[in-house]
């Protein structure tokens, strides 16, 4: 869960670009060519599946021509983690043992009262950072919560299971959702290992979603659901080729999610196409007694957002260019002026540049906010799993990891961590000053002004880079993107497949006012429809830069 901060850890959570140096490197890759097509032909061997890119609406059609049930989804699904995940991406950090005893229920039901609706018996990945009452642990990645049991489902586990929908199993991510370290490697967690991205298997599927980005779009489950703070649903929905949904903050219950900070922290849908994810966020809605921000949700959350995915959605839409967001690419640059165009011909008006006039300044604040949040809401957390839990505090983690220092900290270390424990309680006038300051500079005279500038419906900005290769020894390397304004304001961001660079997927970003879901989602459907821009992964070892 990361921003592009320039002053926090290279820019936080977002993808990086080394597609503009393979371009200018394209004249000397006269030996690449062997080189690459040796990695091609090392790809990992992986058997046609009958589920691939399959939609809800398909699984549903299916299930109701009596083709599928749901827990032969079940059984498909399952097989296919078997067969593949460990030798290739290796997302799923735990399967549901009681995965196809729910799914028999579920088939039951749907014989003597019919399907609850559009999720009755479709698998689901969650993030380990998202509790479940049940027999899988939720760790956040983490060995120091090897054993705890959480009193009850997250809010967002309880509304998938009461919408039928089968939890298949746990992802892996970035560990602590990638709040650990300033120079961590996405994708790594002490429990889990590294996830890899299907696309190429040597390159970051990124962070901290990285199980959910990589899992969902190798097909290893139907649908799946992701956290962010900042970067991190719409950043490996970008690396991975997903349509993935960021929501205003407050839409979606975030009780039972491990945190980072409750000024930002959101789960939110990572499915392969806007439809799926619209219908996946229907069903994630609602006020929760237990969750304070999403009070502010009564009257604007709705349980419908698949109605929104209108084809046509682009003419008449004004869309400002974020143009502050560009320039870390020439090869993304030329990918979202491609972009641009296809809205110039769907009808949309386009307003460009709409920048964000704050851009920039709110990047220290953020972090400090960060750092005063994490210390507080972790140990909440950590105090109502009561006596399960092996850690009580973030002091007992960080003192975790340095007796664990071989199994947790091999590669990078814990530095935010520290950094966290040294603040004080909320009532300090750093952090109530830093609160005020990103609320008036992202909101107010950020995403709000711009947009009552120029009367838009959406902002628009490259999402990110292609997928950098993944480096242990010296931790991400990050190019540019666009997450930290709607982050910072709490407001919801959408991102859609934009197109390919050395067939590595580069997403586009749409974000806006708060609760203005149902735009974005009729923008960010009407430009996947006239793109249909995602390519299924190969799981190449590596890419042919020569092609």
């Amino acid at each position: 869960m990361r921003s592009n901060s320039s002053s926090s850890r290279r820019g936080f959570l977002q993808t990086t670009l080394i597609a503009s140096a393979a371009v200018a490197l394209r004249p000397a890759l006269s030996s690449a060519r062997e080189i690459s097509r040796a990695a091609e032909s090392s790809a990992a061997e992986v058997k046609p599946f009958d589920l691939e890119e399959i939609t809800i609406s398909e699984l549903q059609e299916g299930m109701k021509s009596g083709k599928f049930t749901a827990r032969s989804l079940v059984e498909k699904y399952t097989a296919r983690i078997e067969d593949i995940d460990k030798r290739t991406v290796n997302a799923i950090i735990e399967m549901n043992p009681d995965a196809v005893s729910i799914a028999e229920d579920l088939d039951r039901e749907r014989k003597t009262k019919g399907p609850r609706g559009p999720l009755h018996g479709i698998p689901v990945l969650i993030k380990d950072n998202i509790a479940t009452v049940d027999r899988m642990m939720t760790t956040a990645g983490s060995l120091a919560l090897v054993g705890s049991k959480p009193p009850k489902d997250s809010m967002v586990a309880q509304k998938l299971r009461a919408a039928g929908a089968v939890i298949l199993g746990k992802t892996n991510l970035s560990e602590w959702a990638n709040i650990r370290s300033s120079h961590s490697t996405s994708g790594w967690s002490g429990r889990g290992g590294l996830t890899k991205n299907p696309y190429a298997l040597d390159r970051n599927p990124c962070g901290s979603s990285s199980g959910t980005g990589a899992g969902i779009s190798a097909n290893l489950a139907a649908i799946g659901i992701g956290t962010e703070t900042d970067g991190s649903i719409v950043c490996p929905s970008s690396s991975n080729g997903l349509a993935g949904i960021k929501p205003t903050v407050g839409l979606v219950s975030r009780a039972g999610i491990i945190p980072i900070s409750h000024s930002q922290d959101t789960a939110g849908p990572m499915c392969r196409t806007v439809r799926d994810a619209a219908t996946l966020l229907g069903v994630l809605t609602g006020a929760d007694p237990e969750d304070q921000a999403t009070t502010a949700s009564a009257g604007k959350a709705q349980t419908n957002y698949e109605q929104y995915c209108d084809p046509n959605g682009l003419k008449g839409a004004r869309i400002g260019v974020a143009r502050k967001y560009f320039g870390f690419s020439d090869a993304v640059d030329a990918l979202m002026e491609h972009s641009i165009d296809v809205m110039k011909k769907q009808g949309a008006i386009i307003v460009d540049p709409a920048d964000i006039p704050t851009l920039g300044k709110f990047d220290d604040s953020e972090m400090t906010v960060f750092m005063f949040e994490l210390k507080a809401d972790l140990n909440a957390y950590l105090a109502r799993l009561g006596p399960s839990a092996p850690v009580k505090t973030l002091k007992d983690i960080i003192e975790f990891n340095e007796r664990n220092r071989e199994k947790e900290m091999p590669y990078f270390g814990q530095d935010l961590f520290v950094k966290s424990e040294a603040k004080g309680p909320l009532t300090e006038k750093e952090y109530l000053d830093a609160v005020a300051k990103n609320r008036q500079l992202a909101r107010t005279e950020g995403i709000d002004a711009v947009m009552d500038k120029n009367k838009l419906d959406a902002l628009v900005a490259p999402t990110g880079g292609p997928a950098w290769i993944t480096d242990l020894i010296t931790g991400d390397h990050f190019g540019g993107g666009s997450s930290n304004a709607a982050a910072v304001a709490g407001y919801p961001n959408i991102n859609v497949t934009a197109g390919n660079i050395f067939g590595l997927p580069v997403g586009i970003s749409f974000f806006g006012r708060a609760w203005s879901e149902p735009t974005l989602i009729k923008i960010a459907y009407a430009f996947e429809q006239a793109t249909k821009a995602r390519q299924a992964p190969k799981f190449l070892a590596s890419i042919d830069l020569a092609s």
